[in-house]
């Protein structure tokens, strides 16, 4: 069987590799789109690369505008060859030097002949293995390097990090990164999720038990065993996490650490710096809403910690791969609570699809 997909760029082409496999009665599972309405590609690229990395299906056919873009994440699926080809020589040395298992065109760069030439190029020639395969071997051993690494960073995380998918926050953070959503309903949104996030942060908080009166008997029951919360929010968008937050312990203190990301070198830049006076006492959890490149939050736990404090959490609504990897690096004995990770860091360190500058967006300043 032969796995095949497309977005709208490469669904005219799609649709005439599907005709020619029919034509030569072989199986055919059509992953999407169905039609040429905008649709992302990445999902469905993974879909098909899934599909012949479990060996459901022999081979892989995916389009796009150029090729490109589904070539890139089909290539992130373990075990997958994906190559972007445009001409039939290229078709064919793939299959020979890199017994590569899925093909990829560009809907606007070739045309639906060249398509099924293609495909027939690519289902009938053979690997021509002997030197090639120590070099095919090579690949995959930068493939297994790579996933153990991530293996390892996963494990090291595990108990470190802790996502929170309840539906709840979900659902409030969906509302958060809509672009339409106004600066009242954002500032309200990222209150409410801090304070569902707090919920799951302070689970570990120790019991004491004690004995009250209810109005019918003596029961005994528990309280908070003389812990003392301290919330340090970054400047200026941890601020909006706090209200949330002292909803739920209005007993802890609040301090203030005062950062700037250098738009230059993207590195923090420390300007104010106000914790209480009895932090020594104290349980800190460290606020802000986006952890991007981990500078300002590790600058921030590094400055807490030399106040030595019982305990540092730290707790953000989206975070990045790379924040994420950094802060726990530089402070492995901190956990970590997080409401999503996303993607990745762009050039300007912004996390994508992330929701923007989240101070500009709690103060309205944008």
């Amino acid at each position: 069987m032969i796995a095949i997909g497309s977005d709208h760029g490469g669904y005219r082409i799609k649709e005439a590799v599907k005709a020619y496999l029919q034509s030569r009665n072989i199986p055919v599972k059509d992953f999407g789109t169905h039609d040429e309405q905008s649709v992302n590609y990445a999902p469905i690229a993974g879909k098909v690369a899934q599909s012949v990395s479990s060996g459901e299906s022999e081979k892989g056919i995916i389009c796009c505008g150029t090729g490109i873009g589904v070539s890139m994440a089909a290539n992130k699926v373990r075990g997958i060859r994906a190559a972007v080809c445009d001409n039939a020589f290229c078709v064919e040395m793939t299959r020979r030097h890199n017994n590569a298992n899925v093909l990829c065109m560009g809907g606007r760069v070739i045309d639906e002949q060249q398509a099924q030439e293609f495909t027939g190029i690519f289902l009938d020639t053979p690997f021509d293995g002997d030197r090639h395969i120590q070099r095919i071997q090579e690949i995959q051993d930068i493939e297994d390097q790579t996933y153990e690494l991530r293996k390892q960073e996963e494990s090291k995380m595990d108990g470190q990090v802790f996502l929170m998918d309840h539906p709840l926050i979900q659902h409030k953070l969906t509302l958060l990164r809509d672009k339409n959503t106004g600066s009242k309903e954002f500032r309200e949104l990222v209150g409410e999720i801090a304070m569902l996030m707090c919920y799951e942060a302070t689970r570990d908080l120790t019991l004491k038990e004690v004995e009250i009166e209810t109005p019918v008997a003596i029961a005994k029951t528990k309280v908070i065993s003389g812990r003392k919360l301290a919330f340090i929010p970054i400047l200026r968008a941890g601020i909006g996490m706090v209200d949330g937050v002292m909803e739920l312990v209005p007993a802890a203190k609040v301090g203030h650490i005062g950062l700037y990301r250098n738009p230059e070198t993207l590195q923090p830049v420390e300007y104010y710096s106000k914790l209480p006076t009895d932090i020594k006492e104290r349980d800190v959890i460290v606020l802000d809403p986006m952890l991007a490149t981990g500078g300002s939050a590790i600058d921030a736990i590094t400055t807490i910690k030399k106040h030595a404090p019982k305990s540092v959490k730290f707790m953000c609504i989206i975070a990045a791969p790379e924040g994420m990897n950094a802060l726990t690096q530089a402070h492995p004995d901190v956990q970590i609570y997080c409401a999503a990770m996303d993607d990745h860091l762009n050039e300007h360190g912004y996390i994508i699809p992330g929701l923007g500058d989240a101070g500009d967006r709690i103060f309205g300043t944008k």
